[in-house]
């Protein structure tokens, strides 16, 4: 009688390491004091993720910076990781305190004009465009696609920014009894489409920046007609605005730095993560200058304004926050896309409105309401900038 032979163990399921691998522990026989490589114990995704396929170049600094991210704390105190945690704590600090910066610089420019004097029309761009790259650092060009999937968001923003700021303009100046050439410069003022500064006050804020950008180029876009229409209605006079001057001008401080920095953060990430604990510092710097510059350039004006002025740019200001958040709300947009649309309406183009007052108005103190509401508007910007970074959005939307 034959012996039973037990079944032959089935094949263990092959197991393909790379290359590299394979490698580190042929080394490892020859020297059995040198440890693997941290990225051979590493577990990562078998396919790229959101159908990116993996590159060279600058995402395999980006995977070495990751393995150096892992050994970091194996680092003294004194280390490199430890620096960097220090400059992202220093930019968190920074951020927080903006009210106080961007305060401290208009008060300082109403004092003394000459110090915000400097500032030019050059220096101007390239401090917004720069500010701007670094807020497109925070963005992937799967980001900026998820918010053209977004209409609901952006029809609400584009709807609220033509009909809360002109009606809210047009009521208080009625209210508060304002002389023709104040009323005139604040309802041309709520005419405007939001401004480049909102798109900073999105960043600083931590909401939905690729929403903001859209919303600010839209909006912008559409001042070629929207801004002489409500103007003409609601003040009685027409104001001649350059519609492809608006839109080159977006484009070079908003739209291409932003998606030249969502292309560094997709292709060269280790770069974008070596400067990005810079980029609250920057932002912060530069949000101050140029309002502190607005202000500069229209001192005597404002101190001569009175009060009068500066409450009913106040209360047109805080309308747009209020009721641009609100509304957004009611209609189910989700925290963080209603916040933007908030700021994005509280916020309006006031450079614009200087010179559209200017150049189109015959009384000079119909430009004092603009120049009034650029620090009212970063004021109250930089106030909810700071409550909304300390307050993440909950809801499922996020």
């Amino acid at each position: 009688m034959p012996l039973l032979r037990p079944a032959p163990p089935a094949p263990a399921a092959a197991v393909t390491l790379p290359r590299r691998c394979l490698l580190t522990a042929r080394s490892r026989l020859d020297s059995p004091s040198a440890p693997p490589p941290l990225a051979c114990l590493r577990l990562r995704p078998a396919a790229p993720l959101r159908g990116i396929p993996p590159r060279t170049g600058c995402r395999a600094a980006a995977a070495n910076a990751d393995a150096d991210a892992d050994a970091a704390p194996s680092q003294g105190p004194g280390g490199d990781g430890g620096a960097r945690g220090a400059l992202v704590r220093l930019g968190e600090a920074l951020s927080l305190g903006f009210p106080v910066w961007v305060a401290s610089a208009c008060a300082i420019a109403l004092w003394r004009p000459p110090a915000f004097l400097w500032v030019g029309p050059t220096a101007q761009m390239l401090g917004i465009s720069f500010t701007m790259l670094g807020m497109g650092m925070t963005l992937t060009l799967d980001d900026l696609k998820t918010a053209l999937l977004m209409p609901r968001e952006l029809a609400a923003g584009f709807i609220l920014q033509y009909t809360v700021m002109p009606l809210s303009g047009f009521l208080v100046s009625k209210l508060l009894k304002l002389p023709a050439h104040y009323a005139a410069g604040l309802i041309l003022v709520s005419c405007c489409p939001g401004g480049t500064a909102s798109n900073i006050v999105t960043y600083l804020a931590r909401a939905n920046v690729a929403l903001s950008v859209l919303m600010t180029a839209t909006s912008t876009f559409a001042a070629a007609f929207m801004t002489p229409l409500l103007t003409s209605k609601l003040a009685g006079q027409y104001v001649a605005v350059d519609p492809m001057g608006l839109f080159v001008s977006t484009s070079q401080v908003v739209l291409a730095p932003v998606l030249l920095g969502a292309l560094l953060n997709q292709y060269c990430n280790g770069l974008v993560q070596l400067v990005s604990p810079l980029m609250p510092f920057i932002a912060v710097a530069t949000v101050a200058v140029l309002c502190g510059n607005a202000i500069a350039q229209n001192a005597s004006a404002i101190l001569s304004s009175g009060v009068q002025v500066v409450l009913s740019v106040g209360c047109l200001h805080a309308c747009g926050f209020f009721f641009g958040y609100v509304l957004s709300r009611i209609l189910g947009i989700d925290i963080s896309s209603a916040r933007t649309i908030s700021i994005e309406v509280g916020m309006q183009n006031s450079v614009l409105g200087v010179v559209l007052a200017t150049k189109h108005f015959g009384n000079p103190l119909t430009a004092v309401p603009c120049a009034v509401s650029s620090i009212c508007h970063s004021v109250y910007g930089s106030i909810v900038a700071g409550i909304w970074r300390s307050m993440p959005p909950t809801d499922k939307g996020e």
